[in-house]
């Protein structure tokens, strides 16, 4: 599965026959539930129909909070020190 990184999985991304879907991982899905109301979720995914332009706004809203989660597990694993 296509993914953009940044030292590791930032958000994974997959088209299908009805949808696409993006990977953002559980805690982005979780800081933005609010705004993913309207949309097929499970604990990892949103899928966006493709009869419906794909929400930019909120694909830039589902990268940033994963960023400022790889941002939260930098700062625990430096804090272990390793």
């Amino acid at each position: 599965m296509p993914a953009f990184r940044l030292e590791r999985g930032l958000v994974f991304y997959a088209a299908f026959k009805t949808h696409c879907s993006i990977f953002p991982g559980a805690g982005a899905i979780a800081a933005l539930a609010a705004d993913l109301k309207g949309y097929k979720t499970s604990k990892g995914t949103i899928q966006f129909p493709l009869d419906r332009p794909l929400p930019t706004r909120l694909i830039k809203k589902l990268v940033k909070a994963r960023l400022a989660e790889i941002a939260q597990l930098e700062l625990k694993t430096k804090s272990r020190g390793r």
